[in-house]
């Protein structure tokens, strides 16, 4: 089977997946996957929002407009970007409104365990160069959790050969990006993609 029929076969699985239901979540209106084999990158968000499941497009609402942006300053083109990138999740479905009503709730750790395997069996058979990591959730998966983001954004690291450049959640509830302090973390975070990108010679 060559790699462009496994990524199919691989998302047929994760449309196909039953995990979370069967745990009792919640996953209408069904899974967001997204990308193409060979990927250099892979951007690896928290999870769809309700507009993504509708429309089955990663980072298409207001929080995908801004991260678009930020990695336009990088030189990245969406429309390219969406045709030639891997765009993912932590999890694939969306979890629904938070108790709260303001944004969407956080996947639990037992959504993320019935989903991991799914994001590493991504990540193996894409085997991108550059992984950008958006939120603290994904940005856990690669960098120590205790540390805040004011000592991750802004940094790099390599692992297993791979570059790994986090950037913050660019949702509009969040105030962390727009401390002045902050903003100067994300546009060196950008600086950073920015060289890895040309390095690929994207």
């Amino acid at each position: 089977m060559s790699n462009r029929a496994a990524l199919a076969a691989l998302h047929s699985q994760i449309r196909a997946c039953r995990r979370c239901l069967e745990a009792g979540y919640w996953i209408a209106p069904g899974p967001v996957v997204h990308g193409v084999i060979g990927a250099k990158v892979m951007m690896i968000g928290q999870a769809p929002g309700i507009t993504e499941a509708a429309v089955k497009r990663p980072f298409n609402a207001g929080a995908g407009k801004r991260l678009f942006q930020w990695l336009a300053e990088a030189g990245f083109d969406e429309t390219e970007s969406r045709a030639t990138q891997y765009m993912t999740a932590i999890t694939k479905c969306y979890p629904g409104k938070a108790k709260g009503g303001h944004g969407d709730r956080v996947p639990s750790k037992e959504e993320q365990a019935l989903c991991r395997p799914w994001l590493d069996a991504e990540i193996a058979l894409v085997n991108p160069s550059l992984i950008i990591p958006i939120g603290r959730l994904a940005i856990g998966l690669f960098f120590d959790t205790k540390l805040p983001l004011e000592k991750i954004v802004g940094t790099r690291l390599e692992d297993r050969g791979r570059v790994i450049i986090p950037l913050p959640h660019p949702s509009g509830a969040s105030t962390w990006h727009n401390k002045p302090e902050n903003r100067a973390r994300v546009k060196k975070a950008i600086r950073l993609i920015a060289r890895q990108r040309e390095a690929l010679g994207l």
